[in-house]
């Protein structure tokens, strides 16, 4: 009994650039005001966008 690494992972990061590209918008152009700031779903995080989900791949 152990665990193992797993291979391609994906975060909820990844699943939100992916979901913006379906959409065809920018990550970087979406945002919304919170009381102390503006930001935006990926709070700064690096997403990929994952191709195993997509019928055309990027």
């Amino acid at each position: 009994m152990g665990h193992k690494a797993v291979t391609d992972v994906v975060n909820h990061f990844d699943y939100h650039a992916t979901l913006f590209h379906l959409f065809g918008l920018d990550l970087k152009d979406v945002n919304y005001a919170r009381p102390n700031a503006v930001t935006n779903l990926m709070a700064g995080q690096p997403g990929k966008i994952v191709n195993g989900l997509l019928k055309n791949p990027v």
